[in-house]
């Protein structure tokens, strides 16, 4: 008979914040049982958002396997947000382990992907924070939101206003910085930021820079993070030694790709447009205005306004 590894302190720590994800989280949990941590031990941390459909209780009675993994079950009173319950699950984590993963529900991860994502900390003494390759469920493609820059006002307009410039030119440095497209994404190498369906770091980088920012109650909260690691010197990696598959939107909806996979109502997804936008406003106050000057400022607003009408017609008509 196998013996079980002891319960020693866990090397990572891993935070899913679920909001009515139910399948897709039973999913998820399917694929962790089968990880291979080799010589590794970790916690997962299921935290839930005061999900309606019965989620969190499929969650707990899911029969889990993998003796390397130990499960910890938080529920919040009540929708806190995806900031405020990312660090709501954070704080019930065991203290003393090394690294942390805020890991989305509607995800699933390779037999492989812990334990490479901790080998490649492990190896790689430079990196603070990491992705993985995320694998967008609908296209069978790198999620570009895993792989991207900051969005200046410059890499803002080129993305959303350039009439197709970028894919037109996608080696260009200077027109595609929205996403780093004209990056290989085949090699492991920095960036500014990543989604935060798949983001792990340092526990002692993340208490440095004070976790989630939950001014930001549903998006932009990971581009914040990602800002804050690069403000405090911090370096972030893509890593695609690994995939993830990201099924993106299942409790929301809100743009194309999403829609064969969510059932959420027009009102839900006007709700996340305006959300979208927000988020967009939050950040640029808080991180980029004032390096521009008066007349600039303006015209970020006057973009962001004009996003968020189009967004939210799209919502509620195409």
């Amino acid at each position: 008979m196998k013996k079980s590894p002891p319960r020693n302190n866990p090397i990572l720590s891993v935070v899913i914040l679920n909001y009515n994800a139910k399948d897709f989280l039973k999913k998820l949990i399917n694929s962790i049982d089968r990880s291979n941590l080799g010589r590794f031990f970790i916690e997962i941390i299921v935290a839930d958002n005061a999900s309606t459909d019965d989620s969190f209780l499929l969650a707990k009675t899911t029969n889990q396997k993998n003796p390397n993994i130990k499960y910890v079950f938080h529920r919040n009173t009540d929708n806190v947000g995806f900031a405020a319950g990312n660090n709501q699950g954070l704080a019930v984590t065991n203290p003393k382990s090394k690294y942390v993963l805020f890991l989305n529900p509607d995800t699933t991860v390779n037999p492989d992907t812990f334990l490479k994502m901790i080998e490649f900390f492990e190896k790689t003494p430079e990196a603070d924070a990491a992705t993985c390759n995320l694998i967008l469920a609908t296209t069978g493609l790198t999620q570009p939101e895993s792989h991207r820059g900051f969005p200046t006002p410059w890499n803002a307009f080129c993305h959303f206003f350039g009439i197709g410039l970028p894919k037109l030119f996608p080696q260009s440095k200077l027109l595609n910085g929205y996403f780093l497209g004209h990056l290989d994404y085949s090699q492991t190498q920095t960036i500014d930021a990543c989604v935060g369906a798949f983001f792990m770091l340092k526990r002692s980088v993340g208490n440095s820079v004070g976790w989630w920012n939950e001014k930001y109650f549903f998006y932009g909260e990971d581009l914040d993070f990602c800002w804050q690691l690069k403000q405090h010197g911090f370096s972030l990696f893509f890593f695609p030694g690994t995939q993830t598959i990201h099924y993106q939107g299942i409790s929301s909806g809100g743009i194309n790709q999403k829609q064969k996979l969510s059932a959420a109502s027009r009102v839900t997804k006007v709700k996340v447009a305006q959300a979208s936008t927000t988020a967009m406003r939050i950040f640029y106050q808080e991180n980029l205005i004032n390096h521009y000057p008066a007349y600039l400022r303006w015209l970020i607003w006057l973009g962001i306004d004009l996003l968020e009408f189009y967004r939210i017609f799209k919502a509620k008509y195409l």
